[in-house]
């Protein structure tokens, strides 16, 4: 696999992950050595900074994230803030977390729980 390719698979992975991405799940994914994958990661790093991009690759124990640069925050912050958010009643917050606390029970047993 070319060297470019490779780079745009990491990218994409960091992208879509959302998270950090352990050095060996990149290995394994693009089954390279671990050299190589530092030095794509070192590479897209230096490139986001000398185009001056919105984005940046950071280092978090040992793993990898994709992430905005913390100068834009206040632009970002305000598209983030206006998201809908879904309004819910108090009576589904508690059933939701019942719920979450116990995936198996049955609807006359929230039913109860709730009653108390």
């Amino acid at each position: 696999m070319e060297y470019a390719k490779k780079k745009a698979i990491m990218e994409a992975i960091l992208f879509a992950a959302g998270r950090e991405v352990d050095v060996a799940e990149l290995m394994k994914t693009l089954e390279i050595s671990s050299d190589e994958v530092m030095e794509i990661i070192q590479q897209m790093k230096e490139e986001y900074a000398k185009e001056d991009r919105g984005i940046e690759i950071i280092n978090v124990n040992g793993a990898y994230q994709l992430c905005t640069k913390k100068e834009f925050y206040d632009y970002i912050y305000p598209i983030f803030d206006n998201r809908t958010r879904p309004n819910l009643s108090q009576a589904a917050l508690e059933t939701l977390s019942i719920i979450a606390y116990n995936p198996k029970i049955t609807r006359a047993e929230v039913e109860a729980i709730r009653r108390c």
